[in-house]
């Protein structure tokens, strides 16, 4: 029965081109924006996680509560002997200290007076050679101007940043801040280097210098704003994330201690959550939407090539046929139909989507002004699940309009077969 209703449609065109090329467009459109979509989250839990949060993230009770702020006096003491305990009892987790700060970056001129200033955010990360910090935040192929700190008292500025303050790699810049426990901190320190992130937040006035010299210019001596970690496979897993959370916050948090350490997700550290909420709806709505629109033109079409069928229906009910047979084969051809729009559609869509996960999409001028942790180049990325979202829609779609538009297959009456077929 299937070989028939295959000959049928591959001989009569007319039939079966035009549904097929409308499931194509569809299902192309929803694997499409499904990559899309994957590769747009992923961009967000990467950058996210890389500049931020970790995967997940161990700070103080007090911190925590103010982390927005970076209170840096609410830091985590004794840093040596968490990092120990920690790569002891969970050695899967890839352990890094943070220390995030703020201040004022002072360009003097010949004379030693202030030629130019500029507020900037800092992170102090451990920039030693074997560090996974450097492919954290990409470090290496951000440079743009000179090089890595290498000694003491060596920092990176944002390229852009550092245009605006007139300064070059080589020259001395001085940060003012405060220190942990709330006095004036003022420091030397000699610009190693410029680079683009390709985070607008960060590019308009970040500077990255190495943990030890933060630790020692802001009086924070084996302490740190917070404790990243990250799986090792560098990917995001919400499901272990909150597991191990539970792990460590049931062992070492004590809910009447402020300066008890407590862990958190990064979903929870970053407040997307709403974002990725949002995104599975409209994932969904998206998915609603075009089913109903390739609904209403496949029953559009099954109307009209019914009419044009007419004659070939009322021969096959005059000839003893019954009509739920006709009704079932139309539904088969409607079948076929879905599953090939579904296929060739798919197609397309996991074509165009893997070009955009290899080339990307710079679209950085769109958060020129945001403070959204999210890289300026887009990916798509295409996951399983691409390769099957497409066919429920495509197949539905044009398995209800069929089915619509079929039902007119039971009004007909054989009492009016014979003047038809006079015609």
């Amino acid at each position: 029965m299937i070989k028939f209703l295959l000959k049928g449609l591959l001989r009569d065109r007319s039939r079966s081109f035009f549904p097929v090329l409308t499931v194509t467009f569809g299902v192309f459109l929803i694997v499409f924006l499904q990559a899309f979509f994957n590769g747009a989250l992923a961009n967000m839990y990467n950058t996210t996680a890389h500049h931020q949060t970790g995967h997940v993230k161990i700070m103080t009770q007090a911190y925590a509560a103010e982390a927005e702020q970076s209170p840096n006096e609410l830091a985590l003491l004794d840093l040596a002997d968490w990092l120990a305990v920690l790569r002891a009892e969970y050695p899967g987790i890839i352990w890094t200290p943070r220390i995030n700060f703020g201040g004022l970056i002072d360009i003097p001129d010949l004379n030693g007076d202030t030629r130019t200033q500029g507020p900037a955010v800092g992170s102090a990360v451990d920039l030693s050679a074997d560090s996974p910090e450097l492919d954290f935040l990409n470090l290496k192929k951000s440079l743009v101007r000179g090089r890595l700190p290498e000694k003491s008292g060596e920092i990176l500025l944002a390229a852009d940043f550092a245009q605006r303050l007139k300064v070059s790699p080589g020259d001395t810049v001085t940060l003012i801040g405060s220190t942990m426990h709330g006095s004036m901190a003022v420091n030397n320190f000699k610009l190693a280097g410029t680079a683009r992130f390709g985070v607008a937040a960060m590019d308009r006035g970040a500077i990255i210098a190495d943990l030890r010299d933060i630790q020692n210019a802001l009086d924070m001596r084996d302490a740190a704003g917070a404790l990243l970690g990250f799986f090792a496979d560098n990917a995001y897993n919400d499901q272990k994330a909150k597991i191990l959370q539970a792990n460590f916050n049931a062992q070492y948090q004590d809910a009447a201690a402020e300066f008890s350490p407590v862990m958190r997700t990064l979903i929870e550290d970053s407040g997307m959550a709403s974002y990725f909420a949002m995104a599975d709806a409209v994932m969904f709505i998206i998915a609603i939407i075009f089913v109903a629109v390739m609904t209403l033109v496949l029953w559009n079409a099954g109307l009209i090539g019914g009419l044009r069928r007419y004659g070939e229906l009322g021969v096959r009910l005059a000839i003893g046929e019954s009509k739920s047979h006709i009704y079932c084969s139309m539904l088969g051809e409607a079948a076929l139909i879905g599953i090939g729009g579904s296929i060739s559609g798919t197609f397309f869509g996991i074509l165009l989507s893997y070009w955009l996960q290899y080339h990307g999409l710079d679209y950085g001028a769109v958060f020129n002004n945001s403070t959204m942790m999210v890289e300026n180049i887009m990916r798509a990325r295409v996951t399983p699940e691409c390769y099957i979202i497409g066919f429920l829609p495509g197949v539905l779609a044009t398995f209800i309009g069929s089915a619509l538009a079929g039902l007119g297959i039971f009004k007909r009456q054989t009492a009016q077969l014979f003047k038809e077929l006079e015609t």
